[in-house]
């Protein structure tokens, strides 16, 4: 079976179908990737075809007007710029996406390419293939993880959660999608409510990367929906770390890990301040990471090593608690490594993971990121590791999650899928 998927957004928000389309090809598919410029090297290295749209997700991210609206933790203003930006994108989006869809028996998008998907699939009459990492599908169990959080929530209107957050997702991206249907596809118009998922999937089936000891699937889905586990790409086999980093590790107990991924930050300097204060006031040793938000301090003690990068998988097993910004991609992270996770959450989903950990029990009641303070995080630091039932029920998690096979499941889905339309 030949695939397309569609992804774009940050590192967190492309590598899972990074994951799965490795996955695919390694059990015999044929998988094109269309995604921004920046992952090509990302996508070839795990021998997936890769179609590009102009533009880098990073220089987007780092941009001036998103920085401000990202740091004002308004999801409506963070999505009224990916409006603007996807306007900017959406004829490259639209291009690399029809032509990478020629001759393929199917597509795969999640949220990141969800519209796009959506338009190539009525263009070509192709199967079309939902795949998220976090709910997406409505529900009466809980609210949609976008949504702001409601103060109180009934089966009736956390349902009603997750049709808001898709018109407000589709409303900021219609512009954009009218402009691809009318200059590339050759397509009439949306209807102002947007495309129907369901008209255009039909019963094809809808994937869930997350695990079901996390968010276990809800009463209400149909059988076609599948939460599998997680899609995790694991570090090249030929990955070594710094030789710094291994002195670091080897030298005192594990350290507790600190980095807030791609969230930018008005005061990077300050943020980093606040860490390390926390840290001294915990006697706690740290790893401490840049992120594309530059944390960075002028001045850090010798119990803290700053680092560039390396792989979650290979560091976070070696941390006594990890301290991020809650992106489902570094809370699955911290998850499968069986360690306590501190959330400090900036916008939209990063608030419903760091909600969700708390109510695991595997790490202390999340931080908002414009509520932190040397004190708070000293304290969540303290419990996460000096809780001993709290590190347990991490532990238990981690080998639960490590026993899954996500990406296994998922293809097996698919591979479903391949025969039916055989």
């Amino acid at each position: 079976m030949r695939i397309t998927i569609i992804a774009f957004g940050s590192r967190g928000d492309v590598e899972p179908y990074v994951a799965l389309g490795k996955g695919l090809h390694d059990a015999g598919h044929g998988v094109r990737l269309v995604s921004h410029e920046n992952f090509e090297s990302l996508a070839g290295s795990q021998g997936l075809e890769f179609w590009p749209a102009e533009g880098s997700s990073q220089d987007v991210a780092q941009s001036q007007e998103m920085r401000d609206r990202i740091c004002s933790g308004s999801l409506l203003a963070v999505l009224a710029q990916m409006a603007r930006e996807a306007e900017r994108a959406a004829l490259s989006m639209a291009r690399a996406g029809l032509a990478a869809a020629q001759g393929v028996d199917a597509l795969l998008a999640g949220i990141g390419g969800l519209f796009t998907g959506l338009a190539l699939a009525e263009k070509l009459r192709l199967p079309f293939v939902q795949a998220y990492y976090l709910p997406f599908t409505p529900t009466r169990a809980y609210p949609n993880a976008l949504f702001p959080r409601l103060p109180a929530s009934t089966g009736a209107l956390n349902r009603l959660t997750y049709h808001l957050a898709r018109q407000m997702m589709w409303q900021g991206f219609r512009r954009a999608d009218g402009l691809a249907r009318r200059e590339v596809l050759d397509l009439p118009a949306a209807p102002l409510r947007g495309p129907r998922s369901s008209d255009l999937a039909g019963r094809q089936p809808i994937l869930y990367g997350f695990s079901p000891a996390v968010i276990p699937p809800a009463p209400d889905w149909d059988e076609r929906t599948h939460v599998t586990g997680y899609w995790f790409l694991d570090p090249p086999g030929d990955w070594s770390p710094p030789p710094a980093l291994v002195e670091f590790l080897a030298a005192g107990p594990p350290p507790v890990f600190a980095g807030f991924g791609s969230m930018p930050d008005r005061a990077p300097e300050e943020t980093a301040a606040i860490v390390v204060e926390a840290l001294a006031r915990t006697g706690q040793r740290a790893v401490l990471q840049a992120g594309w938000g530059g944390l960075r301090a002028s001045r850090v003690p010798d119990s803290v090593y700053m680092l560039d990068s390396a792989p979650f998988a290979w560091l976070f097993p070696r941390m006594a608690a990890v301290v991020h910004h809650g992106g489902a991609g570094t809370t699955a992270a911290g998850l499968r490594a069986g360690v306590p996770s501190i959330v400090v959450p900036f916008f939209a989903d990063q608030f419903f993971w760091g909600q969700r950990v708390a109510e695991l029990g595997v790490g202390p009641a999340p931080i908002a990121r414009k509520k932190l303070t040397a004190d708070r995080l000293a304290h969540a630091i303290q419990q996460a590791v000096g809780d001993q039932a709290l590190r347990e029920r991490a532990l238990a998690l981690g080998t639960r999650i490590r026993a899954e096979d996500g990406v296994g499941q998922a293809v097996r889905v698919i591979d479903g899928l391949a025969r039916a339309e055989a």
